[in-house]
């Protein structure tokens, strides 16, 4: 018997059909990729990424996992490391640094431009310094403290063996507290640290599930990291939308690894552009440019869909 075509039937069957029409996760991230592809086709230069809906466990990547300069989103692992060691009793977050010429170092941030050598500042300040404004100053005094092969030692208890911090950032005085890792051959084109896009969201996902460290720490660290005062990339196209994200920058560089809070989910992303041609170190970088709409891209193509995860909460 054919069944009558009542409103109520009528409004089953075009939500049956609507289901048809949800492309399955696998065709969903290939078609989010080949729209990255696209996008990243013509640009002048070596990008890799992750992205991960941590809501919806929808991802995609390229290049994801090969190993990249981190730049200074090595500064998100060397917080981590800190925040265990103060969590196992080893550090004290009222210890107190102080300024030395030594550590002293050009580019981002205020101590090497603002506060005199000498003065000394509780560890945790100098933590903040180092994540919300990238003080390079203030990373060169923590790992002074707490040197890159005990960074390496907590990224090994966590599974990342691929992401390594190198050496403390140069200044006037050549490579200085430079790691076992740094040490290799292989690893002296990486710079500051060396890691990989899977690795930075893995990192990412732990921390906003609460099991980085311990829960206290994991919600401490995102916190820090929604302070980050770094807006050309990753941040740009959100407006007041909520981001917690590290940057970092060198000549040919632009990274982003960080996490949008969407209304579609909170998409975990890793973006590393390399290879740029003359440096510019104005907002307007074209690799900042180009972080800002892979992540506009990124956040829209890996939204929550019906059915799949947090529509309507």
């Amino acid at each position: 018997m054919i069944e009558p075509m009542t409103r109520t039937n009528a409004a089953r069957r075009l939500a049956a059909l609507a289901a048809c029409l949800v492309l399955p996760a696998p065709a969903i991230a290939d078609s989010l990729a080949a729209q990255l592809q696209k996008r990243i086709a013509a640009f002048p230069a070596r990008v890799s990424l992750y992205a991960r809906n941590l809501d919806t466990g929808e991802s995609v990547g390229i290049r994801e996992a090969e190993p990249v300069r981190t730049a200074s989103t090595i500064k998100l692992a060397v917080m981590a490391a800190l925040f265990d060691a103060v969590a196992r009793g080893e550090l004290q977050w009222t210890e107190r640094l102080a300024v030395t010429g030594t550590e002293k170092v050009e580019g981002s941030g205020v101590i090497a431009s603002e506060i005199s050598a000498g003065v000394s500042l509780p560890l945790q300040d100098v933590m903040h310094l180092m994540m919300v404004l990238s003080d390079n100053t203030a990373t060169n005094m923590i790992l002074e403290r707490f040197p890159a092969d005990r960074v390496n030692a907590f990224l090994d208890r966590i599974g990342l063996p691929s992401t390594r911090s190198l050496r403390k950032i140069l200044g006037n005085h050549g490579p200085q507290g430079v790691s076992a890792a740094g040490r290799l051959e292989e690893n002296q084109k990486y710079g500051l640290g060396v890691s990989t896009p899977r690795d930075m969201v893995a990192l990412l996902e732990r921390m906003e599930g609460g099991a980085l460290v311990n829960q206290e720490a994991s919600r401490e660290m995102i916190a820090v990291m929604k302070r980050c005062q770094d807006n050309t990339g990753m941040r740009r196209p959100f407006g007041d939308l909520p981001v917690a994200n590290k940057t970092g920058a060198l000549d040919a560089l632009r990274s982003d690894v960080g996490i949008v809070y969407s209304k579609a989910g909170r998409i975990a992303m890793a973006i590393t552009v390399d290879g740029m041609g003359e440096p510019d170190w104005g907002p307007d970088n074209a690799g900042s440019l180009l972080i800002a709409d892979l992540a506009k891209s990124l956040v829209q193509g890996l939204a929550a869909r019906p059915g799949n995860g947090r529509e309507g909460k």
